[in-house]
């Protein structure tokens, strides 16, 4: 990864305080500093440098002009003689931060093409049409499904986590309840990746079970655990097109549900009781610690209890695998940390104005972190230890079967 030294000038930062232009300025500023550092990288020498490693020549610059929310930023791309230099830098800016201006802009679909371009020019320093708006709209739009349509059978998601957001869209100018179905996996090498999203009227079974069979139809098959809710359509789906996968319920959301039919008065001891419970190192420990549980609160927390028998095993498939593992897939943490984010950028939007905006923002949104978690430096999970694990288990089922089949003879 590359180190930036960034320079600014102390004027540049004085005049935040004065300028409304100044914090466009200041990014310009940034920015252009770091196109310098990636050029530099790639051809391996400095201005005007002689080095034996330098691999190619430079051949001035190109004026690059983005819109985004602090204002026109003005960019001077370096180029090189033989035009192979690129940056991943307006890649990310055209997928995330243009759908945000986008969604924006789309709020006052349907007033004068005047106070659009009012508006728009308020939110960020220039004027759009809406014939503008709507040729962005189709561009970042074909990007996003090249981005969404991609195979995923090139690589092998061991484990996926799987959760659902609730935004709120104008339909038939009413504001209905709407679904934004998420994917997320950890593929062979430990790194995570987005997978998809879908929009959906609900998280009915129906709308569940497209979203699945359209994974599927990309690559994605032998997955060994997933981690999600106990929706009731999700369950049920998953079930349906994850079969041979092993299910993991969400131990944050099933304590909830179990504290929900707890008094207040003892939520506390409760729950300190079923932390033990989830960090148990063996299923065995587990159980005699909830039947504990269940025999000291019976009479006084009779519904919770009963939450807790009939969704316990499902809250510890996770004690199965390998301890390194655990933590980090036995919750819907992963998706909710993303949700936070896509949060951050609804409260401005508030409602969306039509589906395509909110696949458009939250997809964009999607790609992007996709970005990051790939070209992070390390793995977000080391999965040397989990394919030795499978395949002595692989070895050793293969041995019980073959020793019954000579019983058996």
């Amino acid at each position: 990864m590359t180190d930036y030294d960034l320079k600014i000038n102390r004027t540049k930062l004085l005049d935040l305080l004065s300028r409304d232009d100044a914090m466009a300025d200041l990014v310009s500023t940034v920015l252009n500093q770091v196109l310098e550092a990636e050029m530099k990288d790639h051809l391996g020498a400095e201005h005007h440098e002689r080095s034996d490693t330098r691999t190619g020549y430079r051949n001035g610059y190109r004026t690059r002009t983005l819109t985004t929310r602090v204002g026109q930023l003005i960019l001077h791309v370096p180029q090189t003689r033989d035009g192979e230099f690129s940056t991943a830098l307006f890649r990310r800016y055209q997928r995330s931060e243009q759908a945000f201006v986008l969604g924006l802009m789309e709020m006052y679909e349907g007033v004068s093409t005047r106070k659009v371009s009012a508006i728009t020019e308020e939110l960020c320093g220039v004027s759009f049409s809406k014939s503008t708006v709507s040729g962005l709209c189709q561009e970042l739009d074909q990007r996003l499904n090249t981005w969404r349509c991609r195979s995923l059978d090139n690589k092998r998601y061991p484990f996926i986590l799987i959760d659902a957001l609730v935004i709120d869209v104008r339909r038939d100018e009413a504001i209905c309840s709407t679904a934004a179905l998420i994917a997320y996996g950890i593929n062979e090498k430990g790194q995570r990746e987005t997978l998809d999203i879908q929009i959906a009227d609900s998280e009915g079974e129906h709308s569940w079970d497209c979203f699945f069979k359209q994974l599927k139809d990309r690559g994605l098959c032998n997955v060994d655990l997933v981690t999600s809710d106990a929706h009731t359509g999700l369950v049920k789906a998953l079930k349906r097109n994850f079969q041979g996968a092993q299910w993991q319920r969400c131990q944050v959301h099933f304590m909830r549900n179990v504290l929900g039919h707890t008094k207040r008065t003892l939520r506390q001891e409760v729950a300190d009781q079923l932390k033990l419970v989830f960090t148990a190192t063996n299923k065995e420990t587990a159980r005699k610690l909830a039947s504990n549980i269940v025999e000291q609160y019976q009479e006084k927390a009779p519904k919770a209890m009963e939450v807790l028998d009939d969704g316990l095993e499902q809250a510890l498939t996770i004690l199965q695998f390998p301890k390194r593992y655990r933590k980090r897939l036995r919750t819907t943490n992963l998706p909710e940390r993303v949700n936070e984010e896509i949060r951050r950028r609804q409260r401005v939007i508030r409602i969306f104005p039509n589906e395509a905006a909110a696949m458009r923002l939250i997809g964009a949104l999607l790609a992007e972190i996709n970005d990051q978690w790939l070209s992070a430096s390390h793995a977000y999970l080391d999965m040397a230890e989990y394919w030795d694990w499978k395949k002595e288990k692989q070895n050793s089922g293969s041995k019980t079967i073959t020793n019954n089949v000579v019983t058996m003879n």
